[in-house]
């Protein structure tokens, strides 16, 4: 396809796309260029399915979400660790939302319209439908805009056309807990454009391990984080194909848009990465600065250590060392020290098992880089801190 013959594509008023690749950062930069750059009047469906990735939200925090060594496959491992899957990805998308685990066991969905015509339910209720015509009955949106499967038994006989409510749901939020199968991102544009999309689990071989992967070993030593938690769901596999899911909310999105049109799904991958506007989406989305410099501020701290006689508070900001904070623990906490790093200078946090101080001599090993703070405080407690310090660091970082 050329780039005339795209931006072809991207003016016509229904489009519909399936991708033939399992890469998260090209399939994302492929969705954000038919967000940015499709007709804004235009109603658009994209399909894909990616490789083991776990997908933060844009105004998430990767130390906080994210076991972060488990995604690499070289990482020393202690026999209690889990095992893992090997290389998994990490990708901070451009829209909010939670965490979530991609694999080849779910399908991602995407609708793309114009602004005045978005809700938060309106294409979660076309995916429950095209469940619901797949035969899956229990599916249903609820009060999160997320599509989930009741449990239990009958309960009741609601309209059919309610995609909110199922034969199976319990009154008064009664019953077995209801399995998330798909959430909801969303992201809209200056430009009139709204984007609504999820993750629909379908088969995915992953479902025990997944826990491994969304849970930070340092999340004890996190505090006064800003930005988007993740809220946890119990979860559950739809046990339907992926050709037949597809089809399906092909054919919803059909009949909701173009109505007696032919809306075929049309295939396109990797040959769009020779357009300069995915290109530098994709290259973006790969880059160390997008994925840990967009957290939002927080504070890395061993407060929680409670044989911790001298504790010490990190503020971290864009992901850079910015504020340390130093007070001895008591009845009345004693504050030693505050050290301001420069904007520009402070360390980066994934970055500092880089600084190794074993590296060759003339290098910055990270203690060097917070030189600053251990100057003012006596060997034995900057010793203690370093000990910590080197500990946490190698629990929070992936590269």
């Amino acid at each position: 396809m050329s780039s005339a013959q795209w931006t072809e594509e991207l003016a016509k008023p229904v489009q519909a796309y399936t991708s033939t690749s399992r890469d998260p950062y090209l399939n994302l930069s492929i969705e954000h260029d038919i967000l940015t750059r499709s007709a804004s009047d235009s109603l658009v469906l994209f399909l894909y399915v990616n490789r083991p990735s776990v997908i933060i939200g844009r105004n998430q925090n990767p130390w906080l979400e994210v076991n972060l060594p488990l995604l690499n496959p070289k990482r020393e491992q202690a026999e209690i660790d889990p095992a893992g899957l090997g290389a998994v990805d990490l990708v901070r998308r451009r829209s909010g939302g939670g965490t979530v685990f991609h694999d080849e066991g779910n399908v991602n969905w995407t609708v793309i319209c114009p602004r005045d015509q978005f809700t938060r339910d309106k294409h979660a209720e076309m995916v429950v439908r095209a469940l619901r015509s797949c035969g899956i009955d229990r599916a249903r949106v609820n009060e999160r805009h997320d599509v989930v499967l009741d449990q239990g038994q009958v309960a009741g006989h609601p309209d059919p056309e309610d995609t909110h409510s199922t034969p199976y749901t319990m009154p008064g939020g009664d019953g077995p807990t209801p399995l998330k199968v798909s959430g909801s991102a969303y992201k809209i544009t200056g430009t009139r454009r709204a984007l609504h999309h999820g993750t629909c689990l379908l088969s995915s071989p992953n479902l025990r391990i997944i826990p491994d992967y969304l849970h930070s070993p340092l999340r004890p030593f996190i505090k006064e984080a800003r930005g988007v938690e993740s809220v946890s769901s119990p979860v559950g596999n739809i046990l339907l194909d992926s050709d037949e899911f597809c089809t399906a909310v092909r054919n919803e999105f059909a009949r909701m848009y173009s109505p007696g049109e032919k809306t075929p799904l049309r295939a396109i991958g990797e040959d769009l990465l020779k357009f300069g506007t995915v290109a530098a989406g994709y290259d973006e989305l790969r880059s160390l600065k997008h994925t840990y410099e967009q957290t939002p501020r927080f504070v890395l701290s061993n407060e929680s250590d409670e044989l911790a006689t001298t504790v010490v508070d990190f503020t971290i900001r864009e992901g850079r060392f910015a504020h340390a904070s130093v007070y001895r623990r008591g009845s009345e906490p004693k504050q030693i020290m505050e050290v301001d790093f420069p904007n520009s200078h402070g360390p980066k946090l994934h970055e500092m098992e880089l600084l190794d101080p074993s590296a060759d001599e003339g290098s910055e090993s990270w203690e060097d880089a917070l030189m600053p703070l251990w100057q003012g405080l006596a060997s034995a407690e900057s010793e203690k801190l370093v000990s910590w310090l080197r500990r946490t660091v190698r629990q929070g970082w992936q590269a």
